[in-house]
């Protein structure tokens, strides 16, 4: 069903002719509902162009501050001895292209539209004591953020369906985290920026684990007693078989 859908919008955006801004983009969903056993999910993306050139789509989750530690043995015992906070971290990043990256979009291209991981502008991290240590901690958070499969160091790929449709598929991971995404679409050609969208997308929780999570915001003493008296009542009731042993 949801290919027949995508079939049908990318038919009516070849209709539509992409108008005259060159690009026109949308996705197939614009939530996404996290459930209990969620897994992961994707989303297509999908779009028209007036005419040959590349794709390049930014999909990035809502910022936040991160503070990364380095540990130092001391005294046998490994310790936190130095921690950076960088500001405006960007909770999940994935990069699409329709051929790679460098092919498609110079250095200077690049680092003004965040293109790839690398290229990521932070804040914060002021009290570094020189580049190089902001450099070495800025390198630790994005290596963490990949290894928890929330940054995707490796660009996914744009299909062109003739020479002016377009699809992709975006994977979100099971820890992708809630909030509201922004999608950014960019039309390139002879390596200059000629058009670009922006797409919302929102991650959000649905059914008990959004209530659940809601009440703890809210009433976060009585979840703490709730969360206590159920660990506590939970206990007892797995002694119970020994008790007559």
């Amino acid at each position: 069903m949801r290919a027949v859908l995508v079939l049908g919008l990318l038919a009516a955006f070849a209709a539509a002719g992409a108008r005259a801004q060159g690009l026109t983009a949308d996705l197939s969903s614009h939530l996404v509902a996290i459930t209990t056993g969620f897994t992961g999910t994707s989303v297509v993306l999908f779009g028209a162009t007036d005419g040959p050139g590349d794709v390049i789509a930014v999909v990035r989750g809502p910022e936040r501050d991160v503070s990364i530690r380095r540990k130092s043995r001391i005294a046998g015992i490994w310790l936190n001895a130095r921690a950076l906070t960088f500001t405006g971290v960007p909770s999940f990043y994935a990069l699409l292209a329709t051929r790679p990256l460098d092919e498609v979009a110079p250095p200077a291209m690049q680092t003004l539209h965040q293109f790839g991981i690398a290229a990521l502008r932070l804040g914060g991290a002021e009290d570094a004591a020189s580049p190089a240590e902001r450099d070495l901690f800025h390198a630790a958070l994005l290596d963490d953020e990949v290894r928890q499969g929330l940054y995707l160091k490796a660009a996914g790929r744009i299909n062109f369906l003739g020479e002016r449709l377009f699809r992709a598929t975006i994977d979100f991971p099971k820890n992708v985290p809630t909030g509201t995404y922004i999608v950014e679409v960019y039309l390139v050609r002879q390596k200059a920026v000629v058009s670009a969208q922006t797409t919302p997308l929102v991650v959000s929780q649905t059914g008990i684990d959004a209530a659940v999570d809601e009440f703890s915001r809210r009433n976060a003493l009585a979840y703490g007693l709730l969360a206590a008296a159920g660990a506590a009542i939970a206990g007892w009731l797995s002694s119970l078989p020994f008790r007559n042993a």
